[in-house]
């Protein structure tokens, strides 16, 4: 598979890329080159100056996973970024370059219009707090904060969007926004199955059991490749069963069954991948349908339900290939 053809938006299209993390208390601190190195050295804007406030009251669903009702900002907002730790969670402390799962809303300041909001959908938010894979609010904002954290904050146009804002989402250049986030988890390239090892099937590819973050090896029987689908665990998780229309935050390693030659890793990219069941190739698709959050699952992709005589260009998959893989599944929405 094409290194980005499997990832899927969860949000507006210039949504997508927002995430989040934090620490335990209000924010009155300067984001630093110590704590963002990679965003200070080159984004288009400085890092921002973080701030208390101004920030609008959340006057319902005050608890932690309760949808939020944030009333429309009264007078101007900060040019800086105001950023308020509402309730200190106690978990994992989020990096930046790590993927979230969060839920979310978000608003416009001088309108309280939504533009983003999780908690009706009931899908959470899978995004990655890195530079160039998030707004530059988000990724100062939440990096720092930790597991079971809400945070409460405003991004400034010279942190959002910019000064052209964005059409899709009716976001106007001179728009301050207003977020809520219920941090749920947090993972980074190094996160992998968490489960029990399962007895591996002969004549099916045996993967590696590791749980080190590194990549699984991946041996393929010197035998015909089989006609059907095989999707088994290798590890089973003891999270919830995928749906077929779930999105999914996974690490994976595909290799080509005739030769074993492997075209596509996320350990290689030291990043992981989310993405719907509804967007990938149907060996994906029903191969990870069924299968619990948590688990490693080894599936054999025929190219009925692969590619067929059509793979991508530049994939290194040759036409009729049959595609192997280890999928670690973190995370659902």
């Amino acid at each position: 598979m094409r290194r980005r053809s499997l990832i899927l938006a969860a949000v507006p299209a210039g949504l997508v890329t927002l995430a989040a993390c934090g620490d335990d208390k209000s924010d009155t601190s300067k984001a630093s080159d110590g704590g963002s190195p990679s965003a200070g050295a080159s984004s288009a804007a400085p890092p921002p100056k973080i701030v208390d406030g101004p920030l609008p009251a959340i006057t319902a669903g005050v608890k932690f996973g309760e949808k939020p009702t944030i009333a429309k900002g009264s007078g101007d907002p900060s040019k800086d970024l105001a950023v308020k730790t509402v309730i200190a969670g106690s978990g994992r402390t989020v990096a930046e370059n790590d993927y979230i799962q969060a839920n979310c809303l978000g608003q416009i300041w001088d309108s309280a219009k939504v533009l983003l909001n999780t908690y009706d959908t009931k899908k959470p938010l899978f995004t990655q707090l890195a530079q160039g894979g998030t707004i530059d609010g988000w990724r100062y904002a939440l990096t720092g904060k930790k597991i079971g954290s809400r945070v409460l904050f405003s991004v400034p146009p010279t942190w959002g969007f910019g000064k052209d804002g964005d059409a899709d989402t009716g976001i106007k250049g001179t728009d301050t926004l207003v977020f809520v986030f219920d941090i749920q988890n947090t993972f980074n390239s190094k996160s992998s199955a968490k489960g029990k090892d399962v007895p591996q099937e002969s004549g099916v590819p045996k993967v590696g059991t590791n749980t080190d973050g590194k990549a699984p090896s991946i041996d393929i029987p010197k035998t015909k490749a089989p006609a059907k689908l095989v999707s088994n665990y290798v590890i089973e998780g003891d999270g919830a069963e995928l749906a077929a229309d779930d999105t999914v935050l996974v690490q994976y390693k595909g290799v080509v069954w005739e030769t074993g030659k492997e075209f596509d890793s996320t350990y290689g990219r030291n990043a992981l991948t989310s993405f719907s069941l509804q967007q990938v190739v149907k060996g994906w698709a029903q191969g990870l349908t069924g299968k619990k959050v948590g688990s490693r699952v080894v599936i054999v992709v025929p190219p009925s339900l692969g590619y067929g005589d059509s793979p991508p260009s530049g994939s290194g998959i040759e036409k009729d290939s049959t595609m192997v893989f280890s999928v670690d599944i973190l995370a659902k929405a």
